[in-house]
C-alpha cells in the first residue's frame, strides 16, 4: 500500500497526503475530513485535493491544528488598542478559543497553577500571541487529538510547562544521527524603525544587536562590521509599539543558529529546549524546538527536528 505523508509543525503547519488513484476510490476521503494519529499532534482537516493521472496519484493538503489557530486573530476590544488578558493559563487559553472550532476543539480543564497578566500583540494570530504569552512564563502549548469511541474525536489543547533537555541531551556526530549545522554572521546587527508619520514629523528610533545578541538602542557594530536594514511600519504612532513591533522584527534578520536532524527514537515538542553540537566546525546551539516534521513513505516514518534561533 503506497502512501505518503507530510506533515509539518511549527513551520508552514500543513500536510499533504498522496495516495494512488485505486486507493483514493475506497478511502472514502474528502474536503472536511480529519486526519490525525490519536494522542498526537499529528493531524489537521482537508482542504485542497488535487487529481494527478500523469502520476496517477490524488494529493491532499490541509491545515494543521496549528495551522487553522493561525488562520485566527486575536483583535483588541472595541475602544482599545491591545487586548490584556489576566488569569489561569488553561482558563486564558479558553477565553481567547471561544467558540472559533466549534467542537473540534477543547482546552484543558487542568489547573496549572500559574497566572499571567499579558499584552497581546495588535492582530496577532492566536497560535503566535498564545505561544508568545506561555513563553514568558516557561510554558508551551500541548496539542493532541482524542479519539472517541462514541462519537467524534477532538482536538485538546492546553498548557504545559516547556521541558529543557539540554543538559541531558546533546545531539552530536556521538549520537549518530544525520543533521545540519549552520551559524549566520553577516545578518543585520542594526535595524531602523520607521513609523507614522513624514519627513522630519516621521516617527523613527534605532535598534542595535550587540555581540551576544542583544538588542537595545546602543550602537555596539561600527563601519565594515555594521549591517542596516529599514523596518517601515506606517501605521503605528507609539514609540513603545514601534519598537516592540521592530525587536520581533529583527530577531528575523540578525545573526543566526540553526541545527536540524533527523531523530527515530526520542519524541520532541515544539517549544521544548535541546542543544546540537557539530565537532567539525565548532557550531553549539542551544534553542527550543521550533520546527519538527513527520514523514511516511510506503510505511518508513521518520521525524526530522529544526532548534534555531539569534545568535
Amino acid at each position: 500500500m503506497e502512501r505518503n505523508l507530510d506533515l509539518d509543525i511549527g513551520d508552514t503547519n500543513d500536510f499533504q497526503f498522496e495516495v494512488s488513484l485505486m486507493e483514493w476510490n475506497h478511502s472514502g476521503l474528502d474536503y472536511g475530513y480529519r486526519l490525525f494519529v490519536p494522542g498526537t499532534e499529528y493531524g489537521g482537516v482537508i482542504g485542497d485535493i488535487e487529481t494527478s493521472t500523469k502520476r496517477g496519484r490524488v494529493i491532499v493538503r490541509g491545515d494543521t491544528w496549528r495551522g487553522m489557530m493561525g488562520k485566527k486573530i486575536v483583535e483588541p476590544p472595541k475602544g482599545s488598542s491591545h487586548l490584556t488578558v489576566s488569569g489561569e493559563l488553561n482558563s486564558v487559553i479558553s477565553g481567547i478559543l471561544g467558540n472559533s472550532f466549534g467542537d473540534l476543539f477543547s482546552v484543558s480543564q487542568q489547573d496549572t497553577g500559574i497566572t499571567v497578566d499579558y499584552q497581546f500583540d495588535r492582530y496577532t494570530t492566536m497560535l503566535d500571541g498564545l505561544a508568545r504569552m506561555l513563553s514568558q512564563v516557561g510554558y508551551r502549548l500541548s496539542i493532541k487529538y482524542i479519539e472517541c469511541n462514541d462519537g467524534p474525536g477532538y482536538v485538546e489543547i492546553g498548557a504545559v510547562e516547556a521541558v529543557d533537555y539540554s543538559e541531558s541531551l546533546e545531539f552530536s556526530q556521538d549520537y549518530h544521527i544525520n543533521f545540519t549545522a549552520r551559524e549566520c554572521r553577516n545578518g543585520i546587527n542594526h535595524l531602523i524603525c520607521a513609523g507614522e508619520g513624514e519627513e522630519e514629523s516621521r516617527l523613527v528610533l534605532h535598534l542595535y544587536a550587540d555581540a551576544d545578541g542583544n538588542i537595545g538602542e546602543t550602537q555596539y557594530y561600527t563601519g565594515l562590521d555594521e549591517r542596516t536594514a529599514l523596518y517601515s511600519y506606517t501605521s503605528i504612532n507609539d514609540a513603545e509599539e514601534l519598537k516592540k513591533d521592530g525587536i520581533e522584527r529583527f530577531k528575523k534578520l540578525m545573526n543566526y543558529k540553526k541545527f536540524e536532524m533527523s531523530v527515530d527514537d526520542v519524541e520532541l515538542e515544539v517549544g521544548d529546549t535541546v542543544s546540537g553540537r557539530d565537532y567539525i566546525t565548532g557550531i553549539y546551539v542551544k534553542k527550543p524546538v521550533v520546527g519538527k516534521i513527520l514523514k511516511i513513505t510506503d510505511d518508513r516514518e521518520t521525524i526530522d527536528y529544526t532548534i534555531e534561533g539569534d545568535d
